[in-house]
């Protein structure tokens, strides 16, 4: 009895050491991504660490400070994304932006909410660390 007890937790101490495993791996992946190629202002802020919710107001933010630099995107392309729930696909633009230019983006931004003033350190010490 003691014996299946135990053989239990270990399976579950495993289970829980893979799912820490998967995630640590995408994060990587991710990280790695966006060294090598150029990504949305959102994507490189989640790959910095930044929660998602508040790396979308983030990249909000440095798309404002970009206009105000007159900086234009490394790639820009239209993207087809499916409605939740629905069929009909509809194409958007997005841009795309290299870790120097997003390095200089955050020099200049200077937020108020303290949120975006931790996730904008992240996303300097990220994309300061991989030039």
């Amino acid at each position: 009895m003691q014996q299946s007890a135990i053989r239990r937790e270990r399976r579950a101490n495993r289970r829980t050491l893979r799912a820490e495993l998967r995630r640590r791996t995408a994060a990587n992946r991710l990280a790695a991504s966006c060294r090598r190629r150029p990504r949305s202002l959102a994507t490189v802020a989640i790959a910095a660490g930044v929660a998602k919710d508040v790396a979308a107001g983030v990249a909000g933010g440095l798309r404002s400070v970009a206009k105000r630099l007159s900086l234009t995107p490394a790639a820009t392309a239209r993207t087809r994304r499916t409605v939740p729930g629905g069929r009909a696909r509809r194409t958007h633009p997005v841009t795309r932006w290299t870790l120097a230019q997003v390095a200089r983006l955050v020099a200049a931004y200077r937020p108020r909410k303290a949120e975006y003033v931790t996730a904008v350190a992240l996303i300097a010490a990220f994309a300061g660390g991989a030039r």
